[in-house]
Formats: structure tokens, C-alpha cells, sequence
């Protein structure tokens, strides 16, 4: 769960006496917006073009051509304390490195010479870390903590962190912000900082993600917002994914993910982690890391479908149902260094890199946001991992960004999991110089053949879930007044129709495979008013008018009640009936993915569109839910 091996032994102690209780019953943010970046003119900033986008599995820039996420982790600014201690003590800090709210390494370092490291570690991209205690900091940082920067002195940690975010855009560096922790202090335990909103209101996240989205808008190399770091359990609660509640990850990151998009900056890639933990870990009690397995059934539907990246964390000493303790707090499941290549590999894919298959509701570009291994370490199987999740990074063309990529050494001793690490007297050490055993691999990685040029774009796949409530996916219904007031209404992103419903819950299946549907005024349909011959015998039906389709639907408790109705593409040749009251009906190879586990399901043709619902009440069926489509031909 952490980048070492001190978290996970916290996280586990702690847990573990949680465990045996269980058994016995703001104020404002600091200082003006940067100014706009200046002008940008070195090699890196002349290979790709701002703002990035996704194309399926693939990031892509302005141009349409990848942009592989090369990346590291700064990381500094959402603070190293321990959470306890003298906080002027180095002693309390992760590794004795006082950061300062900082990126690590600026009292011994120019910024310049930490950014032509990155480059010359081969990297195109920074993942950069804050805390929310961080941008509301308004107390200047002492002169000491930036004694290799002079011109710092008297600002405050954000606009600290803005000159460093304008030092490696100016580079040409791309910039993903991260929300690593809520206080400023070391992750990852039982610390406070387990989700979103463990230390403070949800509502108060999603505005200082708002903050900070507006802030740098104007730069255009700020590319993205990875929401929160490692989502996990607290002493009490689990987080979830998909229940509805205040613990609900994808929902709230689906949530502040439109709000970033539609009210702060459209141009961010959204960055989304699986949940890290859940469970208490005991042998015998349930407990696990599930990542991103659970989007194979509930992914996210953004407003701007080609915004979504997934991201996961992958260290060796942990499992999939392993925290990474030593000792107390250890449980006996395995770690990812001790499964074998071909257990390790399909772990991996089922955990996270599903999400790169092209044709589902969840395809997105994966981003593998930390993993990491150690200078001093001595362990063969720890070495062996870190070699083979590298090549399995290479295999999958994955993008990727190391932890950490910054320390201090002493003694000429590096920090042992920074990739460069510099001493007081601004001396460096670390895989770029002699003797590190990371370096023939961390080289293979980075001169690892790798698709490149233009990216054709492909069909998108989006799934609707209204378990809980409107899901209103489409920017040009969100401008309109209600179409179906006191209903839950579920829209199709802008662009894509409706191509699949379930039978019950309200789930949908929306597509632009085959044709795009063209920004117009919608058409809601009660009624059989448009119905021109009977394709339901016997059943009440809802169809829109000759020559639309459907791009939304609505519901009143469990019936069917309306249908949205956007003008279709083009002309329908033929028409068919689909029923599913009685089990699936779907293409073969099922299209689009699993939208509605548990649910008999209802699909047109890829060739098609949904051009109706056919529904009852009769005697056995009083819930009113979908039985049929109506789907007619594209051509």
C-alpha cells in the first residue's frame, strides 16, 4: 500500500489491533495563479502538442498521435511527517527527509538541474503530488528549505509548487497533478488520509479540486488529475465501488471527474485508481486489494468519453490480498514477488490491465501510477519481480510513472527507492550513476519499443448506472431544462446512441460504432403516439418518431417510463424485435462488455440503433421492466 516497507507494517499493526477490538465489542488558498508558461522550445515540448486526449487504450495529444505517459512521481509536496513527533524533528519524517510541502530535494538543488535529470532519465512526464492542507498553506516556507533555489524565498508551498510546475512545463514537460494525502504527511496507513473524504467533507475535496484545475488552465502542459492515491480502508469503513453511499469511489470520482471537466478545465485527463484495500488482514476474515477489477461491470461515463484514464499501484512486497506487513499485522497470502511469471502475469491482468481491451464499456489507456523497488535491496525474488513487472510493462506497450524519482543521500548513500538522489552539498547518486542494479532494467524500459504516430480513432463504448439516481451523460442535455421531471433519466454521452438496456436496475449501453449521432434537438416519447405497426404484441410500447433513435431513457421506480429521441444518421432499411424478459439477447462475443451483471440483458446489432422499448403489466410481470427493443439498421 506504500512505497516501502515501513506503511504496510503501520497499516497491518494497526488493523491488526483493530481487528482485536472488533472481536472484544478553510480558510483561503495561498497567493495569485501563476502566470502563463513561457515559451516552450526544447526537443521534448516540439514532440507532442497539448492537450492529451485517450483513443481507446491510447493516450493521444492535440495532434492525434500517442503520447506514451513516461512518468515519475515528485513527490514532497503532500508532506513526508510520519504523523507524530517533534514536527521540526527529522527523526518523525519518512527516511529523515523533511520535504516542506515541497518537491523533495529544492534546499539542496536548483529546479533546473532536478528537471534535466528527468530528462535524462528518458522521461516525457511528471506525476505530481499535494496534499489539500498544502494549497490552503499560507505561511511562507523558511529560507532553508529552499537554499538551492533563492528565488523561492518568502513564497508559499503552492506557489512553489507553481514555479516547479511551470520549470517542467517550460521543459516541456507534461504534468499530472495528484492528490496524493488530505493532511500533509507520509501515506499510506491508517493515517486519516484513507479516502477523499475520511478527514474532511467531499464537497470540500471537489472544490479544491476545482481550485486547483482553474489555477493552471492556462498551461496547457498540466495534462491531467489523478483524483486520490491508494483509496483504502479506514479503522471502521471499507470504500466501495458502485453502493450509492458516501464511501462510494466511483461515484465520487465519476462526480468530481465531471465537475473537473464541465465547470474547471475540459482539456485534463481524469485519472482514476482502483480502490488499494479492502478488509481487515487477519487469515480467516475477508480482505483484499482490488484495484480496478470491479469497473469489469461498473466503469466510468464521463462527459467527455476521451478523458478517462485507469491508473493501479504495483509493488512487489505486496499481494493481491497481501498489505505488504512483515511480522505483526502479516497475513499468509502471497506477495507479488513470490508468484510465479505466469501467476504474476494473469494477477496482473485480471487486476488492471483488462482495462486495456478495445470494444468494452471500460477500455480506457492504463497508467501503472506507481511501482518501484529499492537501491539497497538484496532479495533475489524481489529483483527477479521487479525485472519481470518491467517486462510485463513492455509486453502491454503500458504506460507508466516510477516511485519515487527524488531523495537525499548521505554518505554517499542514495535514498534507496529515488531514482536520483542528492545530498546537502547537492552531490548526486542513484540509477544514473555507477552501481545501481535497477539501471539495465530501468533502461529496458525506457528503450522499449513502443507504438507510435498517428492513433485512428475507434468506436466508444459507455455504460449507464442508474442504481442510484440521474446519470446524465450528455453536455448538451445537462444545458436543457428536465426532460422527464421526477423520473431517473440516464443519457447517452453527446455523439453516441443507446444499444442495450437490462432488464431491471436501469442500466444502459451506449455506442458510436457505426455512426455518430449528430448534435439536435431530442424528441421524449411517453407513449405509442409514433408506433406504426406492432413489433410487441401485447405489450405497451415506447418509440420514437420515424427516422430517430434513442440516446436516453427514463424510469419512475422500476418502470419504464420515457424515451429520449435524437435524429438518427441515417436511414433504416429493416427492423427487427429483441426479447429478453427471458435471458440475454446480445450480438455474439457480447459488444460493448458486461453492463449489467446479474441481469438478463438486451442488445441490438452494432449495425443497428434502439429505435423503441416494449414493456408490460400483465398478470406475472407487474414491474413494468424492459422486455424488448426495438432495433432498426443503420443502412
Amino acid at each position: 500500500m506504500t512505497r516501502n516497507r515501513v506503511g504496510p507494517v503501520v497499516i497491518g499493526t494497526a488493523l491488526t489491533t483493530l481487528a482485536a477490538a472488533l472481536l472484544v465489542p478553510t480558510t483561503a488558498k495561498a497567493g495569485p495563479p501563476p502566470s502563463a508558461p513561457g515559451t516552450v522550445t526544447t526537443a521534448l515540448a516540439e514532440s507532442w502538442t497539448p492537450p492529451l486526449s485517450t483513443r481507446g487504450r491510447w493516450i493521444v495529444d492535440a495532434d492525434g498521435n500517442r503520447f506514451k505517459l513516461k512518468s515519475g512521481s515528485w513527490h514532497g509536496a503532500s508532506g513526508t511527517w510520519g504523523g507524530s513527533g517533534d514536527i521540526e524533528d527529522p527523526a518523525n519524517y519518512h527516511d529523515k527527509e523533511i520535504s516542506h510541502e515541497m518537491p523533495m530535494g529544492l534546499d539542496r538543488v536548483a529546479i533546473p538541474t532536478v528537471v534535466d535529470n528527468f530528462r535524462q532519465l528518458g522521461l516525457n512526464s511528471v506525476r505530481l503530488q499535494f496534499s489539500n492542507e498544502m494549497i490552503h498553506k499560507s505561511t511562507p516556507v523558511t529560507d532553508a528549505s529552499v537554499a538551492a533555489n533563492p528565488q523561492l524565498r518568502g513564497k508559499t508551498p503552492i506557489q512553489v509548487y507553481d514555479a516547479v510546475v511551470t520549470a517542467l512545463t517550460d521543459a516541456g514537460f507534461a504534468v499530472v497533478m495528484n492528490n496524493h494525502t488530505t493532511t500533509s504527511r507520509w501515506c499510506c496507513g491508517l493515517d486519516g488520509n484513507e479516502r477523499w473524504n475520511t478527514s474532511q467533507p467531499t464537497e470540500t475535496w471537489e472544490n479544491d479540486w476545482l481550485f486547483m484545475a482553474r489555477r493552471y488552465r492556462d498551461n496547457k502542459r498540466v495534462v491531467g488529475a489523478d483524483l486520490y492515491n491508494e483509496v483504502r480502508r479506514n479503522t471502521w469503513d471499507d470504500p466501495n465501488w458502485g453502493w450509492g453511499n458516501d464511501k462510494d469511489w466511483q461515484a465520487a470520482s465519476q462526480h468530481v471527474g465531471d465537475r473537473i471537466l464541465t465547470e474547471a478545465n475540459p482539456d485534463l485527463l481524469i485519472v482514476v485508481e482502483g480502490i488499494n484495500w479492502q478488509g481487515i488482514p487477519l487469515d480467516g476474515l475477508p480482505h483484499g486489494r482490488p484495484t480496478l477489477e470491479p469497473a469489469n461491470t461498473l466503469s466510468h461515463t464521463l462527459v467527455n468519453a476521451h478523458k478517462l484514464v485507469y491508473s493501479a499501484h504495483f509493488y512487489g512486497y505486496t499481494g493481491p490480498n497481501h498489505t505488504g506487513a512483515t511480522g505483526t499485522g502479516e497475513t499468509h497470502d502471497w506477495r507479488y514477488q513470490e508468484l510465479s511469471l505466469t501467476e504474476l502475469r494473469a494477477t496482473l491482468d485480471r487486476q488492471a490491465f483488462f482495462v486495456t481491451t478495445e470494444g468494452q464499456h471500460f477500455t480506457a489507456p492504463l497508467w501503472i501510477s506507481e511501482f518501484g523497488d529499492g537501491f539497497t535491496e538484496t532479495n533475489p525474488q524481489s529483483r527477479a519481480w521487479f525485472g519481470n513487472f518491467v517486462d510485463h510493462l513492455i509486453s502491454r506497450d503500458t504506460d507508466f510513472a516510477v516511485w519515487p524519482l527524488v531523495g537525499w543521500q548521505r554518505d554517499g548513500v542514495p535514498n534507496s527507492w529515488s531514482l536520483v538522489s542528492w545530498d546537502a552539498a547537492g552531490n548526486r547518486a542513484g540509477i544514473l550513476d555507477p552501481g545501481d542494479w535497477r539501471t539495465p532494467i530501468w533502461n529496458r524500459l525506457i528503450t522499449a519499443p513502443a507504438r507510435t504516430g498517428r492513433i485512428a480513432p475507434v468506436a466508444d463504448w459507455s455504460m449507464l448506472n442508474l442504481d442510484h439516481g440521474d446519470f446524465d451523460a450528455s453536455l448538451e442535455m445537462r444545458s436543457r431544462p428536465d426532460w422527464d421531471t421526477g423520473a431517473r433519466k440516464g443519457t447517452c454521452p453527446d455523439g453516441q446512441r443507446l444499444i442495450g438496456l437490462s432488464h431491471h436496475d436501469g442500466r444502459g449501453l451506449c455506442t458510436d460504432a457505426g455512426a455518430v449521432v449528430p448534435s439536435a434537438p431530442a424528441t421524449v416519447v411517453w407513449d405509442e403516439r409514433y408506433v406504426s405497426y406492432d413489433w410487441a404484441g401485447g405489450y405497451s410500447k415506447v418509440q420514437c418518431p420515424t427516422g430517430q433513435m434513442m440516446v436516453g431513457y427514463s424510469l419512475r421506480g422500476t418502470t419504464f417510463a420515457s424515451a429520449l429521441c435524437a435524429p438518427a444518421p441515417v436511414g433504416a432499411s429493416s427492423s427487427r424485435t429483441v426479447w429478453f424478459d427471458r435471458g440475454d439477447a446480445r450480438p455474439a462475443g457480447n459488444p460493448g462488455g458486461e453492463f449489467a451483471s446479474g441481469n438478463y440483458k438486451g442488445q441490438c446489432a452494432t449495425n443497428e440503433y434502439v429505435a423503441g422499448v416494449a414493456y408490460t403489466g400483465r398478470f406475472g410481470k407487474p414491474f413494468k421492466y424492459p422486455d424488448a427493443l426495438y432495433c432498426r439498421s443503420l443502412a
